[in-house]
């Protein structure tokens, strides 16, 4: 790929934005982490991927307004929100509108994050609430600021 047809913009401490240019049809916003712009082309080699620091997996809690609640794992924390926001995959949280995410946990192995998820689906409800009521009082989206405007509303012509 050519270095002036997309640009990299840090979104987050494990996610790249990939701002595709487009005279025809404007620009076109990809998330990824470091090592899959270099599995998809976008670097020659992992060293020319932008750096950033070790990689991170997260056991997260995405709810409703109504607090309907949906637990999940990821490697990539910001992408995972963005997809829960858009609704780019069919499945309970898209059904419940569950896209504010109100608690997540970092781990540096990904066996640590998997153990939390399955820890955290067998906890009652009453015990997840307290948990999230405890790090986050208000229900506060903490994913907010992390997207503009125009990424949570663009559709493709």
């Amino acid at each position: 790929m050519c270095g002036k047809c997309f640009s990299f913009q840090l979104i987050a401490p494990t996610t790249f934005a990939v701002i595709l240019n487009s005279a025809e049809s404007g620009d076109l916003l990809l998330f990824f982490a470091p090592r899959t712009l270099w599995m998809l082309g976008f670097c020659n080699s992992p060293s020319e991927a932008p750096a950033m620091h070790d990689e991170f997996y997260y056991a997260y809690i995405v709810a409703s307004r109504s607090h309907t609640l949906y637990i999940g794992m990821t490697g990539n924390l910001t992408g995972r929100v963005f997809a829960h926001k858009r609704k780019l995959h069919e499945g309970f949280s898209a059904t419940y509108n569950c896209n504010r995410l109100v608690l997540f946990e970092q781990f540096v192995n990904v066996r640590n994050a998997i153990a939390r998820e399955k820890q955290l689906k067998g906890w009652s409800r009453a015990k997840k609430i307290a948990l999230i009521e405890k790090a986050n009082p208000t229900w506060r989206d903490l994913s907010e600021g992390w997207y503009s405007r125009e990424q949570l509303e663009w559709l493709p012509e």
